[in-house]
């Protein structure tokens, strides 16, 4: 092998978080899905599952890109041209296995680089487009357009498209062994970037100087061991509009008198753990600081709930019926699956904590436990991202569970 070939087989290798042997597992375990759902092909377009396949990890998203898995044998990649010539860098496929679709494709009016894909999947053999193939599609991913989505309809004239019902992101609710590692650390992260977050809050300091110092943290890491971008930027809700949660942050000054929400996530190798916490600058009101006592004491009656065997509507159920004492109603579900995270979301968009969703906890699963109350002129948000293990959930980031109160 020439030199350079050995340099890049190197770099390679050290890009990717995960040996090659990890990564066949989860495609064993997609195949297995897909036969027992009747598909001869997937369409994989969320930036999540492309990585969790492949390691393929790139600002790439944002144009036409898919991974394709057969039903047996190597899932292949297709994006543009440009991405393509060094996706084996970090995805664990070779040179070979990845597609670049040409250049004069993108934005135009006339054509869409998903017919390419579609034609050139078939034409290497990872597509069937015979009367009997049904494929699944990623139809509410958030980077699968409308247009990508008839082009590749277009271009599969033959087989049934079908949707895919998050086939991938419910393989991905279970995190191995490696996986929940990767969350200790983040875990670590969100710890760590919260507690700056927190010192920073100050009467007189602009909101945006506030998050600087959050985006700063989230980069450094911890232990030496580097953090990666948010798939959501820092939210800082203040004042009354803390009553409103995904609010982000202006260069307004914080006031004394005021409370400040904060929703953030540590990163480490796209392994997001969201944590939430409230600051009050001055006494709180006498409303706040009973609700945060009540949430305080509903996150322990979630927490206990919140092992295996156990369903989303009875941590659900179990946090309800401890605030309701209180006289508190929390209309939105109480949490939802966490993992790997692309913009826009860290959600995996699977199990989620609230009525209805009878999905049976395990061993491995990971969930942020998001406890805001929002209420008219004023909120409190209190969370804690947890990883299911034999005994129950454990805490990925440990920090007081209660308003915090600068005087």
């Amino acid at each position: 092998m020439p030199e350079g070939g050995v340099l890049a087989e190197r770099e390679s290798i050290e890009s990717r978080p995960f040996p090659v042997t990890e990564y066949r597992t989860r495609l064993a375990r997609v195949q297995e899905t897909m036969a027992r759902t009747g598909l001869s092909g997937l369409v994989v377009t969320d930036p999540a599952n492309l990585y969790y396949l492949t390691g393929y990890n790139a600002w790439s998203f944002y144009m036409p890109q898919c991974l394709v898995v057969p039903l047996a044998g190597e899932p292949q990649l297709f994006m543009r041209e440009m991405d393509a010539q060094g996706a084996h860098y970090t995805a664990y496929l070779p040179a070979d296995l990845v597609h670049g679709y040409p250049e004069h494709l993108v934005h135009r009016p006339d054509r869409h680089p998903m017919s390419w894909i579609a034609r050139r999947a078939v034409d290497v053999g990872v597509l069937d487009d015979g009367p009997g193939a049904r494929i699944g599609v990623e139809t509410d991913a958030a980077f699968f357009t409308v247009r990508g989505y008839r082009a590749l309809q277009d271009g599969l004239a033959r087989a049934q498209l079908v949707d895919a019902l998050e086939l991938v992101n419910w393989v991905r609710a279970v995190k191995s062994p490696l996986e929940q590692e990767k969350m200790r650390v983040a875990g670590e992260i969100a710890q760590g970037v919260m507690q700056v977050a927190i010192d920073n809050v100050e009467p007189g300091r602009r909101q945006c100087d506030v998050v600087a110092q959050i985006q700063y943290a989230q980069t450094l890491g911890a232990r030496k061991l580097g953090g990666d971008y948010p798939a959501i930027v820092p939210m800082l809700p203040t004042g009354e509009t803390a009553g409103t949660p995904h609010l982000t942050w202006s260069d307004l000054p914080l006031r004394s008198g005021e409370a400040t929400t904060i929703e953030l996530a540590g990163v480490y190798h796209r392994y997001h753990v969201p944590l939430a916490r409230t600051v009050s600058l001055g006494r709180p009101p006498a409303e706040l600081a009973r609700c945060a006592d009540a949430v305080t004491e509903g996150v322990q009656a979630a927490l206990a709930q919140l092992r295996p065997g156990s369903t989303g509507q009875l941590v659900q159920e179990a946090f309800a019926a401890s605030v309701g004492r209180h006289g508190y109603v929390k209309r939105s579900r109480v949490g939802y699956s966490i993992g790997i995270g692309y913009p826009p979301d860290w959600g995996e968009r699977t199990i989620s904590l609230r009525r209805g969703d009878l999905t049976r906890i395990q061993p491995g699963m990971a969930f942020h436990l998001i406890l805001g109350m929002w209420m008219e002129g004023w909120g409190y948000e209190l969370s804690e991202p947890v990883l299911v293990g034999a005994e129950g959930a454990e805490r990925l980031a440990p920090l007081p569970q209660e308003l915090t109160v600068k005087t």
